[in-house]
């Protein structure tokens, strides 16, 4: 006897996944949607209530979503692909539960891939500050992250960061290569896009110099962008700004001649992060380009990489202020 099942035929591939955020009248965000297939998987604990913090339309929940993956990687060959979609005036989190693995492949012509894209609707706001890719040796990698935004009232903070490999085992940007790609697009009323950023990674064995990957780097093992838009994220993007403005010049000297003040709080909570910063060999930059904030990162180490994110960010306070302790996890 042949059995038919009532059910109807699953359309969903392998390595898609989808996260959205709704709301309920009259204005309660909820997860409407969170579905996701072999190799990926979501978790979602929990939303988060949180007070209001000096804007009319704040959201009374934060929704947090772990990206993770069966088998604590990604495989030769895998292809993530992951749809976000925030609605109006709603607030998200998106974490991971450790570094992002790649694991080696038998051929650089086997690349594994991920790709999410992102739309936030006017007033939506999303915290993205996963853990560091860590691709292993001889891996090939690629991903892109696209984020459409409603208008210039979305805001949005997102980390894309990458190590060199597994420093224990001796791994030092040994791979045959990593491309990884964030763009920022908005929409007119007429739905004609338009690029407002675009920012690009691209890491192989050799390059055009015919030197090895790893004597390129000038002995960093961590290279990262920070990229901050929008009304929630303006006193961030601001102070990003004013402390690089504040770093020490190259060919500056301090000639002692001038009677020492006593430093405010301030000055001094930034000349102590600044020594660590030259202890740790961090390197950074922030710009203002088309409205956003891009800052650019290496150091030698990855936890130097996380102590200043998580110093930076925890110091200025607005995102533990309007998300929670919850969106700071994976720099602890």
């Amino acid at each position: 006897m042949l059995f038919t099942s009532p059910f109807a035929a699953s359309t969903a591939k392998a390595g898609h996944g989808s996260i959205e955020l709704a709301v309920l009248p009259p204005h309660t965000p909820v997860l409407r949607n969170l579905s996701y297939q072999y190799p990926l998987k979501l978790i979602a604990p929990d939303p988060l209530p949180l007070p209001e913090h000096g804007f009319a339309d704040a959201p009374r929940l934060v929704h947090t979503v772990f990206l993770l993956t069966y088998g604590g990687g990604i495989v030769a060959g895998d292809t993530i692909d992951l749809s976000v979609s925030l609605a109006a005036n709603t607030r998200l989190v998106l974490l991971t539960q450790g570094s992002t693995k790649v694991f080696k492949t038998p051929n650089p012509a086997l690349v594994s891939r991920q790709h999410m894209v992102v739309s936030l609707a006017p007033g939506a706001a999303l915290v993205y500050l996963p853990d560091p890719v860590q691709p292993f040796a001889q891996t090939a990698f690629s991903q892109s992250q696209i984020y459409n935004i409603g208008n210039a009232q979305s805001s949005l903070c997102a980390c894309d960061w990458v190590t060199g490999g597994r420093s224990a085992r001796g791994e030092n940007w040994d791979i045959h290569e990593y491309k990884s790609r964030n763009e920022v697009w908005s929409s007119d009323e007429a739905g004609k896009r338009r690029l407002l950023l675009r920012d690009n990674l691209i890491l192989d064995v050799h390059g055009r110099t015919g030197m090895h990957l790893s004597e390129r780097m000038d002995g960093y093992s961590v290279f990262g962008t920070l990229i901050i838009h929008g009304p929630v994220f303006s006193t961030l993007a601001q102070f990003f700004l004013d402390e690089f403005e504040a770093l020490p010049r190259i060919g500056g000297r301090d000639w002692g001649d001038e009677v020492r003040k006593e430093l405010a709080p301030k000055e001094q909570r930034r000349k102590e992060r600044q020594g660590r910063e030259k202890a740790d060999g961090l390197v950074w930059s922030a710009a203002n380009v088309r409205g956003f904030v891009l800052v650019k990162f290496a150091s030698k180490e990855v936890e130097a990489s996380r102590h200043f994110l998580r110093d930076m960010i925890r110091e200025e306070g607005s995102v533990t202020a309007s998300f929670g302790e919850r969106a700071m996890l994976c720099l602890k």
